[in-house]
């Protein structure tokens, strides 16, 4: 077990440490060559830069040394392949493993969220003026109630382009109640737009400015979207705020002439922080002096965005700005523009996988993926498999046949077939759909569902296939991962079992070496714990120690009869030099430490020396830890001489030198 915790650690370490940065071969030339395979400079660049991160700095020596760690590892990798490692089914079976996992997360990473990512930061350069109309669509609603919904925003639309205004129109048709007072008109917005609003948003960064598009359709139902402007995104602000609230047209007067005086006030001199926190009726941020954060557009008022990205310095205050909930000023801490795509990618990367964006993105991958293999499908041959179903199908008793039948359900490309018998299993394994289906739907219609998501899981298999060809750094990867995985077995073979099971060998090599395993000096001791019952007469304690064997202590002070012993004891050879007592005791027979307090155990613990024991050379008994790993760097040495009298390894000096930075 503790082998494979090991095993899994160092493989990541490899796949982390040992993937590759990809150049075309034109501008990577080859830095070394073992038996002829070669190693390119672009490997070497990227595993050394990113196993000494900060530390890479190129220098001559620094390259040399990583230089040789690595000829190493390729030499163990090249005597593994010749042992036919890379044959055994269980380590093709571990790689395999790691494959799948692998791709699962690679193809959805490359396919789906990073184009999501760069798409939405992208747009958040900009921020758009926009318009819309909405006609309503329940989830639930039926065919009919749809093309209800769409048809009356198609005549809307057509309104409007015979010449009505865009507002009027809205203000008659829009389900969106806003647009009673707004005429459908939004404003300035920026992305991420909310959930289930993704079409929305594309439509907003897509369409030219002054055209009118639609329908659009989005959770909400169907958009009609006109886009009047877009502008570079102004970011966020950092503000603080003094607010006094208006409650009605009496206070209007009074509450105005209020936030005169505190503008006054401030123009005067006034610190803006203890205003805020004397008058400002904003409960949450009066206390800290008015303090709002950073927001962006749109997420308040019009006029209070206007006032707060208006204000030029950091530090400057605005004139008192009306709203719906009273009079503000408003105070500039600071700006902050679009951050670089490497500080936002986190945040939208998190936002992403909220929205339901990323789910329609891995749908439209996979319909992409089905156009693009010519996906064939076989439908009489579902249609004969599910004839022979019986409702028991909707239960968890029912199995896949015994006999699986290789009629030919559908296929990607012309090498992946997958059969009826394919799905059966499938179909088997799936127990809990199949018995969730069965409160709602029929055995056929059961079928069907389970076929199409059968179907587009099989689209992601086919797809995982290609991306050693689609994807050069997937397949550098990959090669890492087999590359760890054969160095390990073979490490383990010639060098970390040999050093545990070689005694003959493990002997003659301690024969060789044992002067460096030695004792310094020691001291047999007496290791007492003392409960703090006895802390009053510690005095008495230590004197019956000094002078009596472990026996007679125990005996003195425990009660055979109690739960627990008021005196423990333990003997231990201690090391002079790694025990920290012995730094403020004398080193003789005898000598006793102070009283050691341990409040958490409520003891005290003394140690007396008994017997002090002289400098010698460990048995191999008592330095085999040790002994086996020294044996083990020996035995890995003489492996990788052994590898360099094998393999011919030519080091292109002129490629290497050109990677030297002086």
């Amino acid at each position: 077990m503790l082998n494979l915790m090991i095993k899994r650690f160092w493989m990541l370490m490899v796949a982390v440490v040992c993937l590759p940065g990809l150049s075309s071969g034109q501008d990577d030339p080859v830095l070394f060559t073992i038996d002829g395979k070669p190693v390119h400079q672009s490997e070497f660049v990227y595993i050394y830069s990113k196993t000494n991160g900060k530390n890479a700095d190129f220098s001559e020596t620094s390259l040399e040394e990583y230089l040789d760690l690595y000829v190493k590892f390729k030499l163990k990798v090249a005597k593994a392949r010749e042992m036919q490692l890379d044959t055994i089914p269980e380590l093709m079976n571990e790689l395999n493993g790691y494959r799948r996992q692998l791709a699962d997360s690679y193809l959805i990473d490359k396919e789906v969220t990073e184009k999501l990512i760069k798409d939405a930061y992208e747009r958040s350069k900009q921020d758009v003026d926009i318009s819309h109309i909405l006609v309503s669509v329940k989830p639930e609603a039926t065919p009919e109630e749809v093309a209800a919904a769409k048809g009356k925003l198609e005549r809307a639309m057509k309104r409007i382009q015979e010449g009505e205004d865009f507002e009027i129109v809205a203000r008659s048709v829009s389900d969106d109640q806003s647009a009673k007072n707004n005429g459908g008109r939004i404003g300035y917005v920026s992305v991420l737009f909310p959930n289930g609003f993704y079409e929305l948003e594309k439509a907003a960064y897509e369409v030219p400015v002054g055209e009118l598009s639609g329908p659009i359709r989005t959770d909400a139902g169907f958009h009609a979207l006109l886009v009047h402007d877009r502008r570079p995104a102004r970011g966020e602000v950092e503000a603080a705020h003094i607010l006094l609230r208006t409650d009605g047209d009496e206070e209007e007067k009074v509450v105005k002439a209020r936030i005169d005086s505190a503008y006054q006030a401030l123009e005067a001199g006034a610190d803006f922080d203890a205003m805020a926190k004397a008058i400002s009726e904003d409960s949450r941020t009066a206390s800290n002096g008015g303090y709002i954060g950073f927001f962006g557009i749109n997420r308040f008022s019009k006029d209070f965005e206007e006032a707060a990205f208006g204000l030029k310095e950091e530090g400057s205050y605005s004139k008192p700005v009306k709203t719906s909930v009273g009079w503000h000023i408003l105070k500039l801490i600071s700006r902050r523009g679009i951050q670089p795509y490497n500080i936002e990618r986190g945040r939208l990367e998190n936002e992403i996988k909220k929205d339901n964006r990323f789910e329609q993105a891995k749908a439209a991958m996979v319909a992409q993926i089905k156009e693009d293999a010519g996906l064939k499908e076989y439908p009489e041959a579902l249609s004969n498999f599910t004839e022979t179903l019986t409702d028991t199908f909707l239960t968890f008793r029912w199995r896949a046949p015994e006999t699986p039948s290789d009629a030919l359900l559908f296929q990607y490309g012309p090498d992946f077939q997958v059969t009826v018998g394919d799905f059966a299993d499938y179909l088997e394994r799936a127990s809990r759909e199949r018995i969730r289906m069965g409160r709602g739907k029929d055995v056929a219609s059961a079928v069907n569902t389970l076929y199409g998501q059968y179907l587009d899981e099989s689209a992601m298999r086919y797809e995982e296939k290609q991306l050693e060809a689609k994807y050069p750094d997937f397949k550098a990867l990959m090669r890492e991962y087999e590359e760890g995985i054969l160095l390990f077995e073979a490490t383990k073979r010639l060098v970390w079992d040999k050093a545990s099971q070689d005694t003959v060998g493990l002997e003659k090599f301690y024969e060789k070496v044992k002067g460096q395993y030695r004792y310094g000096n020691r001291a047999e001791t007496s290791i007492y714990r003392v409960s703090n019952e006895l802390k009053d007469q510690m005095e008495d304690v230590r004197a019956f120690i000094a002078d009596n064997e472990p026996e007679a202590v125990l005996e003195k002070y425990n009660d055979p009869d109690a739960t627990f012993p008021l005196i423990t004891h333990e003997s231990k050879n201690l090391d002079k030099t790694l025990y920290p007592e012995f730094k403020s005791m004398e080193w003789k027979k005898g000598a006793m430490s102070q009283s050691e307090p341990n409040p958490q155990a409520q003891k005290f613990k003394i140690v007396k020396i008994e017997a002090l024991l002289e400098p010698r050379t460990k048995t191999l008994d008592e330095a085999r830890g040790y002994v086996v790993a020294d044996y083990q760097d020996y035995l890995e040495e003489q492996w990788v001489e052994e590898l360099r009298e094998t393999y011919e390894v030519d080091i292109n000096r002129k490629v290497f030198k050109k990677l030297i930075k002086e």
